[in-house]
């Protein structure tokens, strides 16, 4: 007997809603940091990995307790292949030394393969749960020539087998899991995370109540919710999402969310939403993880900063994927940069690289 298309995906939902118990709770989501309750904040020592502060000045060779956690962190996010995961051990061996200098290739350290103070902190970072490796392969770190300059280096990378939403697919539906019971506010944070994408792009973005048919499918979750991907409380793992055309975007529902653009410095633990739904939907469309600390797609974002701007790398990638924005009749490739919104607004202007396109006659990419 055949099953219908709709009743194969409520069937899916269905499995989904048994699965995810965790989902009986609700988002957390203030205004701006001054406006959350100094009772309500938790305590950043019980945080995913704080622990790793002690693994600090380690290297090949010792025996340390955590390091097994440690490994155990390498092989979640790519850098340690999947066998024998249920064996890790204490020991500083050579598969954590090839991990650690690899994952401070991709996050511009000193490669030394040990964990010196700056890696460890680099570690400690809140980050998106997608991993930087996938099959084998890294491609944060492997720079290739600017198609925007001509000199150049772009670091944007692809999941596996590049897949991208096909060319009769460009406006996109979203919907948001009802059991979250969303406000209009953080909706429309959403909605403008979205619209960064469609600045530069040909895809259009709308919102639509039906959750069970829209291509992009977005919810607040606890630890494990089904999807294989565990989320581990406060700090750690913030949310993620997964290539087309699954279209997935999953958020941790024990972080203390930001949804005004007034965030700032004073607190250790809120993140602020939309510069981590800018991330994700970078990943529904299908970019990875880029190794250039000023892109969206930088994996890692500290508590008390914004950052939800495209970076030139982030803008590389994704045209690469779909192309430019239509609605520029072949003048630009987009709107300007402008001015990078960072920790407690600070703005970084781009007027003199901008001059400088103009001077060299790239009159095709007016910024």
């Amino acid at each position: 007997m055949k099953i219908s298309t709709n009743v194969k995906l409520l069937l899916s939902f269905l499995s989904v809603l048994i699965s995810s118990s965790s989902v009986i709770a609700f988002p957390h989501f203030f205004p701006n940091i001054s406006s959350i309750p100094p009772s309500f904040l938790p305590n950043t020592t019980t945080a995913a990995w704080t622990a790793f502060h002690n693994l600090s000045g380690c290297h090949s060779g010792q025996k340390v307790p955590g390091i097994s956690k440690l490994k155990n962190y390498f092989r979640y996010f790519g850098y340690i292949g999947n066998n024998n995961t249920n064996n890790f051990t204490d020991e500083f061996d050579e598969s954590l030394e090839s991990a650690v200098r690899n994952y401070q290739l991709n996050f511009n350290l000193n490669a030394t393969g040990e964990l010196d103070d700056t890696t460890v902190n680099q570690i400690l970072k809140p980050r998106c749960g997608v991993a930087d490796i996938v099959n084998g392969s890294s491609t944060m770190h492997s720079g290739k020539a600017s198609s925007m300059t001509g000199h150049s280096v772009a670091h944007y990378s692809f999941f596996p087998g590049t897949p991208r939403w096909p060319s009769r697919r460009r406006d996109l539906t979203y919907a948001f899991d009802p059991r979250n019971q969303l406000s209009d506010d953080v909706k429309r944070v959403f909605g403008s995370a979205f619209n960064r994408w469609s600045e530069w792009t040909p895809l259009t973005f709308t919102e639509t109540s039906n959750y069970l048919t829209s291509d992009l499918k977005i919810g607040f979750y606890a630890g494990d919710h089904g999807d294989g991907e565990e989320f581990d409380g406060v700090l750690g793992t913030l949310a993620h999402a997964f290539a087309p055309p699954r279209g997935l975007l999953h958020l941790d529902i024990d972080e203390t969310w930001i949804v005004d653009d007034a965030i700032g410095s004073g607190s250790t633990t809120a993140m602020d939403l939309e510069s981590v739904a800018v991330h994700e939907i970078g990943h529904l469309l299908g970019l990875g993880h880029s190794s250039v600390e000023d892109a969206i797609m930088f994996p890692t974002i500290s508590s008390g900063v914004r950052k939800v701007e495209l970076d030139r790398d982030d803008v590389e990638g994704i045209q690469v994927l779909y192309g430019t924005n239509p609605d520029n009749n072949g003048t630009t490739t987009g709107p300007s940069f402008g001015e990078r919104e960072t920790s407690g607004g600070h703005r970084e202007s781009l007027a003199l690289v901008q001059m400088l396109f103009v001077a060299v006659g790239l009159g095709f990419f007016v910024l």
